[in-house]
């Protein structure tokens, strides 16, 4: 199926079945953080995110929150991000 732009997209992500159910987030070796002050909470990296690990309250209109027990670090949200507010950073061993 070809999407033309995001609006195109389903309204949920598209999730296989083990996504919500295994913590993989340890696989990462780089890590999403999200710059509050840029975000325009137009919640493309959640339409984009693999991993169901993008977590937005679209009623509230809140800055998306990660989370990190299944994010994986591919850099999908970063790379979509019209705004670059999502910096893909690497991951620290002391966390």
């Amino acid at each position: 199926m070809m999407f033309k732009g995001y609006k195109d997209l389903p309204e949920v992500p598209m999730t296989w079945d083990t996504t919500l159910v295994n913590i993989t987030g340890s696989w990462r070796t780089i890590k999403p953080i999200l710059d509050p002050e840029k975000c325009t909470k137009c919640y493309i990296c959640w339409k984009f995110c693999p991993e169901v690990a993008i977590i937005i309250d679209e009623e509230l209109k809140e800055v998306p929150k990660i989370d990190y027990d299944h994010c994986k670090g591919c850099a999908i949200c970063a790379n979509e991000c019209p705004k670059k507010a999502i910096e893909m950073v690497v991951e620290s061993m002391e966390e």
